[in-house]
């Protein structure tokens, strides 16, 4: 059994470890609410912008773009993102598994014709070990995620596949449901499937049939119009993108630092009546020696 001093110093210890836990908590709280006004502030933009290229797309005129044009893929771009530190849980381990998963299944076309984009220290790593040609450092756009930068990396995405240097962009990253609820997820980015933005507006929900028919007047066309508004919409998906794994980063290390504090509470107490028992013990160890020592 530990003695007493063993006991009480890792209490000290398990103490001091709960204050930073805690800390960090409060600190990943507070970046948590900043995330989520970011995105409040976002959302009603881009569910207009959605709106109107839903509307028009919803029109009878035939439209075709370089962004919607599919071909055999035989060259590929994956932007995965994942976080600058560690302690949020399975955040980057998990991403870092689909990340896996998804070279798998294009390992028939050769490391050298996929191409992966990581937004964040932790992925850069693993691509690293992965043996992946890594295009560039996004470090900077995990921390506060600002629109140019998004447009920047959006910029360099749509001029890759509207050269025909690459046929198929994906993304890779959590979106935030819920404080609770961080979905990973895996998605199409280029070619654009235009089909599927008829059915949704910009909050994943079915949009309400109008009850009449959308007859617009454009100047100067419809196709020029939806030219300007696609590039618009696919940067718009590239910052969303990062705010929504900005913000389920800060969320998971609350929870994970909740959890590691009520872990550490639990362990005190444990500590706690460990530390009793053995002062016990040794107290009435003393008294039997003290009476033994007087019977003689």
């Amino acid at each position: 059994m530990a003695s007493l001093k063993e006991v009480k110093n890792r209490i000290s210890s398990v103490k001091s470890t709960r204050q930073i836990t805690s800390a960090m908590k409060m600190v990943a709280s507070a970046k948590l609410h900043k995330a989520q006004g970011r995105i409040t502030s976002m959302l009603p933009y881009q569910r207009k912008l959605n709106e109107i290229l839903t509307n028009f797309l919803r029109t009878e005129t035939s439209f075709e773009s370089v962004y919607t044009a599919k071909r055999e893929v035989t060259r590929v771009a994956i932007v995965v993102c994942s976080s600058n530190s560690s302690l949020c849980g399975a955040y980057n381990s998990n991403v870092a598994r689909l990340l896996e998963k998804t070279l798998a299944g294009y390992s028939h076309l050769g490391k050298e014709n996929i191409l992966v984009y990581p937004v964040g220290k932790k992925i850069e790593e693993a691509v690293k070990k992965l043996g992946c040609v890594k295009q560039g450092s996004y470090q900077k756009l995990v921390d506060v995620p600002a629109y140019a930068d998004a447009y920047r990396l959006a910029e360099e995405l749509m001029a890759s596949f509207a050269e025909n240097k690459v046929d198929r962009v994906e993304l890779i990253y959590h979106h935030f449901k819920s404080m609770g609820s961080q979905i990973l997820t895996r998605e199409d980015y280029l070619p654009i499937d235009l089909s599927k933005m008829t059915e949704a507006t910009g909050d994943g929900k079915k949009e309400a049939s109008r009850g009449f028919n959308n007859d617009y007047i454009v100047e100067p066309s419809v196709g020029k119009v939806l030219a300007e508004l696609l590039p618009m919409v696919l940067c718009q998906k590239i910052y969303t993108m990062l705010l929504d794994s900005v913000t389920s980063e800060h969320a998971a290390r609350m929870l994970a630092m909740q959890a590691a504090t009520d872990n550490a509470d639990d362990l005190i107490q444990e500590l706690t009546i460990q530390y009793n028992k053995t002062r016990q013990q040794s107290i009435t160890n003393e008294l039997l020696d003290i009476i033994g020592g007087s019977m003689k």
